[in-house]
Parts: structure tokens; C-alpha cells; sequence
């Protein structure tokens, strides 16, 4: 078995949500001085790679460590939509062009290609693709898992759709992966593939920072 890195970095003044607070890593002690390294982060719990539980959208929906952990680990099948323009709908008939008919307990992965773009410029921070509600519907009705995409909002700057499809889909505990990376060895492959995005074990959050991997059988 080997494992495919889906996560995205994090780092100092990395690119994140533009409504979230700035990523700083500040380094509070090196080896010369101290003879240890310390790193202080601050940033919110969602950036980078992670996940949203309920909780993030439905005020009585549950935590990220209310969820299950093994509702994280699960067979994914790729949605390969490179190629979709800037701000371009990703519709239920999209989804169902680009997927097989049984979706029933797979988490969907939507390669949009903007993890490709991921840094501080328009392109990426406002201008990805963006879910729409009728395939957050579908999603839900064909039994899906989860759904991840490539950027750091499901509906990307969708102010308008954004809060429409967190509702649908995690008031159905359908959970949320975003900023994930697709890297090219992903889209030869044969699917469903397993996949593992465990979240850090925040009490009480609305989500979490997570390290999704592809596991694949040699």
C-alpha cells in the first residue's frame, strides 16, 4: 500500500478564506538561543486542508468531535471537472455527467483544478467554481458521504449560494472537505479509492485541520 498526499501546506501568510484572519507562524524560540524550536500558529480552524461538521452552519448541528471518526475514512470517487471557467456552476447535471450512477456512501471528490492556483490572486481566492444548491440536493439524494473540493469554500465566493448549500448538505451530515490538492497521479487512477481525512480532535469546533490520504493497494 502507498498513500497519496491530498492536503495543502500550511505556512506563514499562506493564501486562506480572504474573510478568515491571516495565517501567521511565528517562530518563539530556535536552536542558537534556546537549543529548541517553537512555532506559534494563528490561524482559524478553517484553513488548509480541512473539514466542516455541522456545526459550522446549524447552531444546534454537532461538533467535528461529536462526528464519528470512521464517518472520515471511506471509498471516493473523482469528479473530474478541470477545465470548468472562473465562477463557473457546478450543477447537479454536471455531477451526474461526470460520476457514476451509485454515489450511495462515497465521498465525492470535485477536481476543479484550482488547487493548482492556490496562492494571492483573484483567480484563486475569488474566482473558483462554485457548488450550486441543486447539486447539493442531489448529492444528498443519491446518498453521498461527504464531498471535498480544491479551494477553500465548496461555493468558492458564492455569497449568495455558499450558506444555501452548507445547509443542505450538512443538515443531511453530509460533511464538508475543502482546500484540498489533487495532484496529477490522481485523475490515472481507477475508481472509488479509499480515502482518510482525519480531523484533529478540537473539542467543541465547527471544524478541523485534517491530512486526507488516498490509501492504494500495490
Amino acid at each position: 500500500m502507498h498513500l497519496i498526499d491530498l492536503s495543502q501546506p500550511i505556512y506563514d501568510a499562506v493564501p486562506n478564506c480572504p474573510g478568515h484572519p491571516p495565517v501567521r507562524s511565528e517562530v518563539r524560540a530556535d536552536h542558537p538561543e534556546t537549543g529548541w524550536r517553537l512555532e506559534l500558529l494563528t490561524l482559524a480552524a478553517h484553513t488548509g486542508s480541512h473539514l466542516d461538521a455541522p456545526f459550522h452552519k446549524l447552531a444546534q448541528g454537532v461538533t467535528i468531535d461529536q462526528v464519528p471518526l470512521d464517518s472520515f475514512v471511506g471509498e471516493a470517487l473523482l469528479a473530474d471537472l478541470r477545465g470548468i471557467e472562473p465562477k463557473g456552476s457546478i450543477t447537479a447535471a454536471l455531477l451526474a455527467s461526470k460520476l457514476p450512477k451509485d454515489i450511495t456512501g462515497k465521498i465525492v471528490l470535485l477536481a476543479t483544478g484550482w488547487g493548482e492556483k492556490r496562492g494571492h490572486n483573484e483567480t484563486w481566492l475569488r474566482e473558483a467554481p462554485n457548488l450550486m444548491p441543486d447539486a447539493a440536493e442531489w448529492l444528498v439524494a443519491k446518498g453521498a458521504k461527504a464531498v471535498c473540493i480544491d479551494h477553500w469554500g465548496i461555493s468558492g465566493s458564492d455569497g449568495d449560494n455558499d450558506p444555501i448549500v452548507h445547509t443542505i448538505l450538512l443538515s443531511q451530515n453530509v460533511w464538508i472537505g475543502e482546500d484540498f490538492h489533487f495532484p496529477e497521479e490522481v485523475y490515472s487512477l481507477s475508481m472509488p479509492q479509499t480515502l482518510m481525512a482525519l480531523p484533529i480532535n478540537l473539542k467543541g469546533h465547527s471544524g478541523a485541520w485534517c491530512r486526507p490520504v488516498l490509501l492504494i493497494e500495490d
